[in-house]
């Protein structure tokens, strides 16, 4: 049953199936980046760079729909919502962040929380979680309680902990050095940034 479940799964988001499935979004092969809006882009690079160690591509922008209402049909934002500026940013081994900075006159200046329509978080892997939690403690991030390790069920094996950007954005650490529990179970593996 469980099998089934995952493969439904896999079929719905267009990701290869564990046992050979068939379908999904013609020749899609992965994430090539994660965009996301802050209230300030240099805070935001600044962060990502100078905390979290990512590498600083190239800016874009700025970018206006002028008086059409490119803006909205295009980007699902107020027509008259500009993008300043924008960055891409690489954090080793992973996909893309592309971040913005957005100005809209119905603009909410709150970010949404998990449990919100829209919430969401990034994890980064780490080799080291107690390391890792030092140092973001150190440099003055704000971690959320302290690292939990899965003990039971598909994910034992996996140690995570959120954190917050300056902004309030939620970002978790995890850590899995001798893998997760379901690899006993599943052919197939869920994407590993120490591959």
């Amino acid at each position: 049953m469980r099998r089934t479940i995952l493969a439904g799964l896999c079929a719905a988001f267009a990701v290869p199936a564990l046992a050979g499935g068939h379908g999904g979004l013609p020749g899609m092969k992965g994430i090539d980046h994660i965009g996301f809006t802050v209230p300030d882009l240099g805070e935001a690079v600044a962060f990502f760079r100078d905390v979290l160690g990512c590498g600083e591509f190239y800016p874009l922008g700025p970018f206006s729909g002028g008086d059409s209402t490119w803006m909205a049909d295009h980007l699902n934002v107020d027509a008259k919502a500009t993008i300043p500026e924008m960055r891409l940013m690489r954090c080793g081994n992973g996909a893309n962040l592309e971040i913005f900075q957005y100005t809209a006159p119905d603009q909410t200046m709150t970010g949404p929380r998990n449990s919100d329509i829209g919430g969401h978080h990034i994890a980064f892997y780490v080799d080291d979680m107690e390391a890792a939690v030092a140092y973001l403690r150190d440099n003055g991030v704000q971690v959320l309680g302290n690292p939990t390790t899965m003990t039971e069920g598909p994910s034992a094996g996996e140690t995570w902990v959120y954190f917050l950007a300056p902004w309030g954005m939620q970002l978790e650490l995890v850590s899995y050095p001798d893998g997760k529990a379901y690899e006993a179970e599943f052919d197939g593996r869920l994407w590993d940034p120490r591959s």
